[in-house]
């Protein structure tokens, strides 16, 4: 068994859409990134890629790599799963915390737990995602950015 953990923030922007677990949420302002800058997205191929040993999305998607630039975060999770099995690794469970103060994503949660367990070619109720506030503290709190933070376990298939 392997155990990974991921953490990603991003500060909010203007004019784009906010994507997070591969959905669009409505909201004003989307996230500041390179990519589609889904945070929750980041941290799951963070803590998957750190569970195999293999790095961190930076080393393997650079963001100073052209073919990158606003790319679905979906895709990346994708190349991240062929890895896996190509280390032979299952994933057993991922849980996951968002912090955003705004907006509030309980109500989607259902959905980005039905598009994240096609690609991570689990079930979902292999899937936690949380969604907390920081009570009006930090840079979550002063609705400057949203930060996710992923635990996953896999099981080494062989």
């Amino acid at each position: 068994m392997r155990i990974g953990f991921g953490l990603d923030v991003h500060a909010f922007s203007q004019q784009r859409d906010l994507i997070l677990g591969g959905i669009k949420i409505p909201y004003e302002r989307g996230l500041l990134g390179h990519s589609d800058a889904d945070v929750l997205v980041h941290s799951i191929m963070d803590a998957l890629l750190g569970a195999m040993a293999l790095g961190d999305i930076g080393q393997h998607f650079p963001d100073t790599d052209p073919c990158y630039k606003d790319i679905s975060s979906l895709v990346l999770l994708d190349r991240v799963i062929i890895l896996l099995e190509k280390e032979k690794y299952q994933i057993e469970n991922i849980d996951c915390v968002i912090s955003a103060q705004e907006p509030k994503l309980a109500p989607y949660i259902p959905k980005m737990k039905e598009v994240l367990s096609k690609h991570l070619k689990i079930s979902t109720s292999q899937i936690s995602i949380k969604a907390t506030t920081t009570e009006n503290l930090g840079f979550e709190g002063r609705k400057e950015g949203i930060t996710s933070r992923c635990v996953c376990l896999l099981e080494n298939k062989e």
